[in-house]
């Protein structure tokens, strides 16, 4: 029987705190065959689409948009957390279960009407994966899609993306937060 994406996902329970269940991408991205089906899983997704440049979400975001930008001989374009960019930035704040975070990009990392597609490893609630979308407009880029190897369905993370009319495209999902 052939391994999928999912399969090579591991699910660490009570992680980081009693009732949740980590999904671990660590072991997917270490397995060579793994990580190649996933980077070729989501550049299948968007095959004969036009993209400038892949924009990743800290921080396994770095390591899966960075191999997809590769593949498709494009820039990379890191979004990090609030202080972590040298040179001028612009931010966007987003909400957290319990308070509130803040992601920034440089201010000159996406020109107007660049295609960008947005990577990460997991959507959950969408927050972090919004305010990216909501930086790449700002800088005038037109993102094209959101990729990701999880979606975390019961979370509403998908919904929140596609209300702002953002197509979404996940590997697999599973089942619980």
């Amino acid at each position: 029987m052939s391994r999928t994406v999912k399969d090579y996902v591991r699910s660490i329970h009570d992680f980081p705190h009693e009732g949740i269940i980590f999904r671990d991408v660590t072991t997917l991205f270490a397995d060579a065959r793994g990580f190649r089906m996933a980077v070729d899983q989501i550049l299948h997704a968007y095959a004969g689409t036009r993209i400038d440049k892949v924009v990743g979400l800290e921080a396994r975001g770095f390591i899966l948009g960075g191999a997809v930008a590769h593949q498709l001989s494009t820039g990379f374009v890191p979004i990090r957390k609030k202080g972590k960019l040298p040179g001028t930035v612009i931010s966007e704040a987003y909400q957290l279960e319990y308070g509130e975070a803040i992601m920034e990009i440089h201010d000159d990392a996406l020109k107007p009407g660049e295609k960008v597609l947005i990577v990460d490893d997991l959507l959950a609630t969408g927050g972090t994966a919004a305010a990216a979308i909501t930086l790449c407009r700002r800088l005038g880029a037109e993102v094209i899609g959101c990729a990701f190897v999880i979606d975390l369905p019961e979370l509403g993370g998908r919904r929140v993306l596609e209300g702002m009319d953002m197509p979404v495209h996940a590997l697999c999902d599973f089942e619980g937060a």
